[in-house]
């Protein structure tokens, strides 16, 4: 995937999974944990910005180990 990911890249990409389920953000600082993403979508210069709306906790073993993150 590219690191400058467009809004229909990610929508695509969205569009593969069933639309119900909830969404979380993945964090690597130096402890994998995930993060609950909040509504607020701003653009400014060019760029798409998604809010993140609080910490939910570590991230799953299972997704650290499909992302790499271990």
């Amino acid at each position: 995937m590219p690191q400058n990911l467009t809004v229909g890249h990610l929508i695509r990409r969205l569009q593969t999974v069933n639309p119900g389920l909830p969404v979380r953000l993945a964090i690597n600082p130096d402890w994998p944990f995930t993060h609950f993403i909040a509504t607020d979508v701003v653009e400014r210069d060019g760029v798409v910005f998604i809010a993140e709306d609080g910490q939910e906790g570590y991230l799953p073993a299972p997704v650290r180990d499909a992302l790499n993150w271990t």
